[in-house]
């Protein structure tokens, strides 16, 4: 589909794909507190930024509700994108070195035990809070 609007052709690596794709799941589950924080931060510099746009302190607090929940969306949005890239890393580094076949069994693998790790944590979280 992609060869009918382009004139020329873009190789894909499918297996890379899905094994960078399980990688940055894997440490998006393992590290959530970090991508909490992540998500945080980015709200904050969100509306710190849109702020300064403004010249008067009433067309601020005019419609300030509407734009720090779409500020909270979009850093939500962007809070994985460091996962992501060190996903990508994760995966040519372990496909350059073990191969590609190991890389993607490795990050299944990464990504079930930080599922159990994470349902562990807030399984806690809650049992302390009762």
């Amino acid at each position: 589909m992609l060869s009918e609007f382009l004139p020329f052709a873009i190789p894909f690596d499918s297996a890379a794909i899905a094994g960078a794709a399980l990688w940055s799941l894997a440490l998006y589950l393992a590290f959530s507190p970090v991508g909490d924080w992540i998500t945080r931060q980015l709200n904050r510099w969100l509306n710190f930024a849109e702020q300064s746009l403004y010249f008067s302190a009433q067309d601020f607090e005019r419609d300030r509700k509407g734009r720090e929940s779409q500020n909270a969306f979009l850093a939500s949005l962007l809070s994985p994108l460091p996962f992501g890239l060190v996903g990508v890393l994760m995966q040519f580094g372990i496909q350059l070195s073990l191969g590609q076949s190991w890389s993607l069994s490795l990050a299944m693998i990464a990504v079930m035990g930080s599922g159990i790790y994470e349902l562990g944590r807030r399984d806690g979280q809650s049992s302390d809070l009762s």
